[in-house]
């Protein structure tokens, strides 16, 4: 035998005796960073965390802590039937930790981050833990509603806007007298009389739901319905709130001065009005706490509007009793600062300001040359969140874009935090911000944000093939398992577990089409098919399997308004239709209020880790579970019944017994409980017809029953 054969002979012997040694069972590997895996949670700096790695019981040889240059070998710290625990305690720093994982069984590596097994390391995928961050508890998984105000409910017919009131971008304001009329296609300067008294007057409604959150629209003071303009950032808008103190004349038809606009002088500029608006909100909060539902604002401090008693362009404050000069008016304003002048030579009456997006009625905040309009907007993220109104939070618009430059925006926020956080350390802080959110979620600025990345986007596209503002239809998305994995893994890595766990988790909201809207796949807007063609063709079976996945996935559901009662609508204005009272989709609503009570009474969809577990075209497949209970979510969006094989002991439920239906969804509607499927020898076999979504629960007392 040559020294090639016997060398050939040998590493046929060597390949022979691999084969024989146990490979690693990838579906048992887990870990993650709730509180099962890491205790605690959400450690202090220089307190020591724990934590703990999953494999199959007797399956690999070593596991591996990787942080940085570092690597620990972790020891295998219990035990149950059929999973070995791996743990190892560090001390932490100051600095975030960040750490992945080898597995190896013999000659075989495997590495495993917050994607799960993978073949090679990519450090943005590491897990993640900030010392010192942590998140409020009661915003963790709570179901979020958004009201839109002017479109929820009118409970006050005497704050309504009137008809000729003001001039808002040269036209005057309208009442729209019909509630259930389509928004027209410029609507900004409409309103259907909305108000704070017609929150309260639903409030029995929202509870019922199982509302956990209120997140308001903006409050504040400003022409549009909007309010995204604001005009006074220390008073609530008494047109939401209270008018005790009436008069003034509506403008002639001819007239476009705001400063002649007497009857809205009077109603925005009167003190008595202003804080009796300002009681009505403290009432308003006072009574979501006595329910135990919580209140998040909207805070719009990147830009304001060109009503804003700071710079006063339309002169409502000029002669205002109890108002200084605004920057428009003189060049003595107190507020000269707040804004940017490009001119120096043109006052009284000087328009050479900056305008965010050169927007002209949404004039730009000059932080960096006025530390006086730093301290004041400071004072109003404080006094909201604090006695006597007493908010639980702020959403925070188009927060990326304060500042002229990224290090001033990351100093604006960490300071914003900081004032908030010390006036009420159970205040929520979360962003709208589109992209790559990890800069802005390191534990010293914004707790998390509207999710589009991790939640909408994914989700619309796999459901629906749509884009979020229905203008575009991608059929090779539509369906697309792999797609949404991947776009679901990546952008969740820019999140530490506490930002994820109360990520504002939307199918529709006020910048968007109806999520109703795009199950009809018609590409286009209010003003090209007209609002009539946002109701065609809908499916709500698809609709359905979507406020599935919005409950059942980590984070903070949050409905936007009248989505629950099947309301339509393509994207902004059109999305901002009024609740349909009284032609209300009472199935959907039911629909809705039944998930929301299973999963606030299935702790796991709240708290408990997720984990992939199967996928294929329009199918996936995964579990929300923790030791105390295990949950399967299954989602069909073909238009054919399908059966799938599943393995359900990777939940670390039993190997025999059963798991039951808590609800299934179907073209027919939606049941509660039925049909259970029993497990043998760790999988089970269901049977799911088209366009459906189901959410199965292994109980132990069922397997201890069957046994007996």
């Amino acid at each position: 035998m040559t020294d090639l054969q016997e060398n050939e002979r040998l590493e046929n012997i060597r390949q022979y005796i691999a084969t024989m040694r146990p490979v690693f069972n990838r579906r048992a590997l887990f870990t993650d960073t709730t509180e099962e895996y890491l205790t605690p949670a959400e450690p202090e700096p220089y307190e020591r965390v724990k934590i703990r790695f999953r494999t199959a019981k007797n399956n690999v040889d070593h596991v591996i802590l990787v942080c940085g240059e570092k690597k620990r070998a972790m020891k295998k710290a219990w035990s149950d039937k059929h999973f070995d625990y791996y743990a190892y305690e560090i001390l932490l720093g100051e600095e975030k930790l960040t750490y992945h994982f080898e597995v190896l069984t013999g000659r075989l590596k495997g590495f495993y981050d917050s994607r799960g097994v993978v073949e090679e390391i990519n450090e943005y995928y590491d897990f993640v833990v900030i010392p010192g961050f942590k998140t409020p508890r009661w915003a963790k998984g709570a179901v979020m509603y958004q009201i839109y105000v002017d479109r929820f409910c009118n409970g006050d017919p005497t704050n309504d806007v009137q008809t000729g009131e003001y001039t808002y971008i040269n036209e005057q304001v309208r009442r729209v007298e019909d509630w259930n009329r389509y928004p027209a296609q410029m609507d900004v300067r409409e309103f259907y009389g909305g108000d704070l008294q017609g929150v309260l007057d639903k409030m029995d409604y929202l509870q019922d739901l199982g509302v956990e959150v209120l997140y308001f629209n903006p409050l504040f003071v400003s022409p549009s319905n909007h309010k995204y303009d604001i005009q006074d950032y220390d008073y609530i808008d008494p047109h939401f709130g209270r008018i005790v103190e009436d008069g003034g004349e509506l403008q002639p038809a001819w007239q476009k001065e705001n400063r002649q606009a007497t009857r809205y002088v009077k109603r925005v500029t009167d003190y008595q009005n202003l804080e009796a608006s300002n009681q009505l909100f403290a009432k308003v909060v006072e009574e979501a706490h006595r329910r135990g539902m919580r209140v998040i604002m909207d805070g719009v401090f990147n830009h304001c509007g060109s009503f804003n008693k700071w710079l006063d362009r339309e002169r409502i404050y000029e002669n205002a009793e109890g108002y200084e000069k605004g920057a428009f008016v003189s060049a003595e304003s107190p507020y000269r600062d707040y804004f940017l002048f490009y001119q120096q030579d043109c006052w009284p009456y000087n328009g050479s300001y900056d305008g965010w997006w050169g927007h002209d009625t949404l004039p730009k905040l000059n932080y960096e040359d006025s530390p006086e309009l730093f301290d004041y907007v400071m004072k109003i993220g404080k006094k909201w969140v604090s006695p006597p109104f007493n908010a639980d939070g702020w959403r925070l618009d188009v927060a990326a874009d304060l500042g002229r430059s990224q290090e001033y925006n990351h100093y604006f926020w960490q300071e914003f935090r900081k004032t908030v956080k010390a006036a009420n350390p159970e205040a929520i802080i979360l962003a709208e911000h589109y992209g790559n959110t990890r800069d802005w979620l390191q534990g010293n600025e914004w707790d998390t944000v509207m999710n589009y990345d991790a939640f909408m986007e994914p989700v619309t596209w796999f459901l629906t093939g749509m884009e979020k503002h229905s203008d575009d239809f991608r059929e090779d998305l539509l369906g697309n398992a792999e797609s949404f994995w991947g776009a679901m893994r990546h952008h969740c890595a820019s999140f530490a577990m506490p930002s994820w766990q109360v990520a504002m988790n939307e199918l529709s909201n006020h910048d968007h089409s109806r999520f109703l809207t795009r199950t009809n796949h018609k590409v286009g807007r209010t003003g090209t098919l007209g609002p009539h063609a946002a109701e065609q063709d809908v499916n709500k079976a698809v609709f359905r399997e979507a406020v599935v996945i919005q409950m059942t996935w980590v984070g903070a559901p949050t409905i936007y308004y009248g989505d629950e009662a099947g309301m339509c609508g393509f994207t902004d204005p059109d999305n901002r239709r009024t609740y349909p009272w009284g032609r209300e989709d009472q199935e959907l609503i039911a629909f809705h209020r039944d998930i929301i009570r299973l999963r606030r009474e299935n702790d796991e969809l709240r708290r408990g880790s997720l984990k992939y577990m199967d996928s294929d075209y329009n199918f996936l497949a995964y579990g929300r579970f923790h030791r105390r209970g295990q949950c399967m979510v299954l989602v069909n969006n073909n238009d054919t019944p399908i059966t799938r094989q599943l393995f359900v002991w990777e939940l670390g439920t039993p190997k025999h017994g059963w798991m039951r239906t808590l609800i299934r969804t179907d073209a027919d509607g939606y049941r509660l409980g039925g049909t259970r499927y029993q497990v043998v020898a760790g999988k089970i076999v269901v049977e799911m017809p088209a366009t459906s979504a189901m959410v199965l629960k292994y109980e132990e007392r069922e397997r201890n029953f069957l046994q007996k």
